[in-house]
């Protein structure tokens, strides 16, 4: 077995409900930030990461996704003859050609543990990355590098007691813990860059253990598939990729990487609107204007008449 990570499982079968009427007749994942899909921007952090192979767990109704990582020969053809070279660029450069990109479908909606075992088939006996669209994680070094970077040395350092998992954890309010999967680190685990050994973990409790919250991005060893396949349905009915995770830990051992970055919950309305704005401000071409335009007095006078 391999320690290189360089597959990436993209769950997105879910039916985005909490964006209604807006995902009526569209995936949730394909919902735009600026001029991107939510999924594209996973993707492309994948790939800085290194992930040569990206699957794709989608379900009914999620063909726009597909098409979308796909070539578009008519698109291509009118921009050619408009001789747009911006736009035709844009459109060539949503995914390398050096990047397999595998679909799969979950067809019954059972958990995000499922739907990470439907890539089974297509992951072999490799550890490898998942990431969730609906966390967008603004960072210098991909936190999907962070993980990897973080597995690896892991391995080198043990060849012979390899990790079950690396996940990203990041502190939240201790009042919205109960929203998360949340970690108990090890008190005498070495710190060191950010690495912590885990000794426990919980998906959305009534009361938390920590407020230490796992996030969308995981490096898994290939033995999680057997974990997922014994773990029962466990909170909200469903099989919980955290609970398979937990059964795992008692062969191997479990370790988080506190990532260094801003993370935006794009699966939230209020998380998706500041991402939008967060990222407008990081793109020269709008960032005076916008910027100016959110310092303006008709958005202040807004904000006041809002509040009070």
């Amino acid at each position: 077995m391999s320690s290189k990570v360089v597959s990436a499982v993209f769950p997105a079968a879910g039916l985005g409900t909490r964006f209604l009427p807006a995902t009526k007749a569209q995936p949730k994942e394909m919902l735009s930030l600026i001029d991107k899909p939510l999924i594209q921007y996973g993707v492309e952090e994948a790939v800085r990461s290194g992930i040569e192979k990206v699957i794709i767990v989608t379900g009914r109704g999620k063909v726009a996704i597909e098409d979308h990582f796909d070539k578009s020969f008519e698109l291509e053809h009118l921009l050619e003859e408009k001789q747009s070279e911006g736009l035709l660029s844009v459109v060539q450069g949503i995914i390398s050609d050096e990047v397999d990109v595998c679909y799969i479908r979950q067809k019954e909606a059972k958990g995000l543990g499922h739907a990470v075992l439907r890539a089974r088939r297509l992951i072999g006996h490799e550890p490898f990355a998942v990431v969730l669209a609906d966390d967008i994680i603004d960072a210098e070094k991909p936190c999907v590098l962070q993980l990897i970077e973080a597995y690896e040395s892991l391995v080198y350092r043990d060849p012979d007691n390899p990790p079950g998992a690396v996940l990203a954890v990041m502190e939240v309010p201790p009042k919205d813990a109960s929203r998360y999967g949340t970690v108990v680190p090890d008190p005498g685990a070495d710190t060191n860059g950010g690495l912590v050994k885990i000794v426990d973990m919980v998906e959305k409790a009534k009361t938390p253990p920590s407020n230490l919250a796992i996030i969308g991005r995981y490096v898994l060893a290939p033995e999680i598939f057997d974990s997922i396949h014994s773990t029962k349905p466990g909170a909200g009915g469903e099989i919980q990729l955290t609970d398979a995770i937990k059964q795992l830990s008692q062969r191997r051992n479990i370790y988080a990487v506190r990532f260094k970055g801003t993370r935006y919950d794009a699966g939230d309305k209020l998380g998706f609107l500041k991402a939008t704005v967060a990222l407008a401000l990081d793109r020269p071409e709008f960032y005076e204007e916008f910027g100016t335009y959110l310092m303006s007095d008709a958005i202040r006078d807004k904000c006041r008449r809002e509040a009070t």
